[in-house]
């Protein structure tokens, strides 16, 4: 598996692609289509927020990082379908944790939907608690974050 780089602008289309890929299947649990889905890719790109891993056939995962007040925001993490299980997504959260420390935050945390259960487990998992639940933008989130440890 090839690492994590910044995605350019000649990513975008595919980048797109792997999003729409990944999360159509949640489309019918939460009753339409995910954040994620209809976010604009060139945007993200040109702020230096994307980043994606190479596979033979094309993008195989990406996530979005955005600074915010409250620490690193993880706002999307896409693993393409054929690509899932092999521990890409775990890869892109390092990536996330390791950005977060190099820009100075204490603090990663991100959201998702209630329906996506496996999601909440899954961050659970790996160090997120739940801080709230809300509806923002019409969607029901489960807001989680993870305390860095200091720098040593």
């Amino acid at each position: 598996m090839k690492a994590p780089r910044r995605a350019t602008p000649g990513d975008a289309a595919a980048l797109r692609d792997l999003v729409l890929a990944a999360y159509t299947p949640w489309v019918a649990i939460i009753g339409r289509q995910p954040g994620p889905m209809t976010d604009d890719y060139t945007a993200r790109i040109a702020a230096g927020e994307a980043w994606v891993v190479d596979g033979a056939g094309g993008l195989l995962g990406a996530i979005i990082l955005e600074d915010t007040p409250d620490g690193l925001l993880i706002d999307n993490v896409a693993v393409a379908p054929e690509a899932q299980g092999i521990g890409l997504g775990r890869t892109l959260m390092a990536l996330a944790e390791a950005e977060a420390r190099r820009r100075g935050h204490a603090r990663l945390w991100l959201y998702t939907h209630e329906k996506m259960t496996s999601n909440v487990i899954l961050y659970n998992r790996l160090g997120y608690v739940e801080t709230h639940r809300a509806e923002q933008s019409g969607f029901a989130r489960v807001f989680m974050a993870k305390a860095l440890d200091a720098p040593e």
